[in-house]
């Protein structure tokens, strides 16, 4: 572990060099480059926690019992650096991120996801605006008062970001041991988390000994460590293949249900969001351009790019057999193709049922596609609705009303033969 004093304070620091040796990282702590040290290593642990007793903050108390983390209006603009102009990478932030809650934010590169999760934990201050964390002003805090409040936040990273020369159990440890706990304390706790986690026999480990799922199990431990309240997933699955991701994500449910910590994932794929988020909050341009239940949003997209991500997964597109016959104009003795939105267990054979009850028609289920998405059934059906004798479209007319009536979004792709 490597320690050393800041210029100019009496604080102790702790913390590692991804790519440097615990020996050999020492030098790089020089005048000007402390900043950047503390921002590259920054993990759960975070490197400036001070060894000692708990001290009380005097940052104003926010009252939001609902709310674990809340953004009110918030902006993040970076300064002209060496010829290159600032950057608006947050702007107009508004919303709040429930307790207990697992909640996407979801963006392309660029849209401000990594802006915002450092606001978060603390490792920014906002330009204009207020964060608030668990009913503290987040945003307000410096010196010790922050890296008191940021031990109840955990993070956990894309690359893992473990310290090659200690064994899963010491980096499991090391925020512990940071924040003084007494060592059979420490390897109780420690004992605890790696059979949470499910890699118990993996103790003694090295980080070289662990495949990448193995790894990330070792560093949602670590960021669990100190009981933390939020937990920052940032890109955490992106370098997994499929089967681990899967693997991650359900030890991720498993640990928001059975600890209650409120989870925020930061990621660029939506298919995450699909599998574990409850709430999602859509990011572009530094913008909020969409948010609310996922159920919500992948029914009911909005936004162009909300709608680019979900044509990822959800896979709107029509099967190449009934694709290819869709022409624009009606044909006599023909059907008019409508795609229909559906929600809750049963909902697309009710609505083909109920069609056909109440209008008396003759309805042809052409492709469906049904999924699990933020613990509800969320699909969409492809109807046939037939044309009269000689191509009028009563039925369709009726059809569409009837679907509006009953809240069952619908849009017409065309007409087959």
């Amino acid at each position: 572990m490597l320690q050393c004093s800041a210029p100019h304070t009496d604080d102790l620091l702790l913390f590692h060099l991804p790519s440097l040796d615990a020996t050999s990282a020492s030098c790089a702590v020089r005048a000007g480059e402390l900043t950047f040290v503390l921002k590259a290593a920054s993990m759960n642990a975070h490197p400036s926690l001070v060894v000692g007793e708990p001290i009380e903050t005097r940052a104003a108390i926010v009252t939001e019992p609902d709310a674990m983390v809340r953004f009110e209006a918030i902006s993040k603009t970076y300064p002209a650096y060496r010829g290159k102009p600032g950057v608006n990478a947050l702007q107009n932030i508004d919303f709040a991120i429930p307790r207990r809650s697992i909640t996407g934010v979801i963006g392309r590169s660029g849209a401000g996801k990594s802006s915002l999760v450092r606001l978060i934990n603390g490792l920014e201050k906002p330009t204009t605006g207020r964060v608030i964390v668990d009913g503290r002003d987040i945003s307000a805090l410096a010196g010790r008062e922050l890296r008191l409040a940021q031990r109840s936040i955990g993070m956990i990273f894309q690359h893992f970001n473990l310290l090659s020369s200690r064994t899963a159990a010491d980096n499991i440890a090391l925020p512990l041991e940071i924040a003084g706990w007494a060592k059979a304390d420490i390897k109780a706790r420690v004992a605890e988390l790696l059979a949470l986690v499910g890699i118990a026999d993996k103790h003694d480990r090295y980080p070289s000994e662990l495949s990448g799922g193995q790894k990330q199990r070792v560093g949602i431990a670590r960021a669990l460590a100190t009981r933390p309240s939020v937990l920052l997933s940032d890109e955490a699955t992106s370098a997994l293949d499929p089967q681990t991701t899967r693997a991650i994500l359900d030890l991720l449910a498993n640990i928001n249900r059975e600890l209650g910590v409120t989870i925020v994932l930061i990621t660029h794929e939506m298919s995450v969001v699909r599998q574990l988020a409850k709430e999602v909050v859509v990011l572009d341009a530094g913008h909020v351009v969409e948010s609310g239940h996922v159920a919500d949003i992948f029914t009911h997209p909005k936004h162009p790019i909300t709608q680019s991500f979900l044509a990822e997964v959800i896979g709107d597109s029509l099967p190449v057999s009934l694709a290819s016959r869709i022409v624009p104009q009606a044909a006599a003795g023909g059907q008019a193709v409508i795609r229909v939105q559906v929600r809750g267990a049963g909902a697309g054979d009710t609505v083909v049922a109920r069609l056909a009850r109440e209008l008396g028609l003759d309805v042809a289920l052409l492709s469906a596609r049904i999924d699990e998405i933020g613990g509800q059934h969320v699909g969409s059906l492809t109807l046939g609705i037939p044309l009269n004798i000689s191509g009028g479209e009563d039925a369709v007319t009726r059809t569409l009303a009837w679907l509006s009536q009953y809240q069952f979004p619908a849009e017409r792709l065309g007409y087959v033969a």
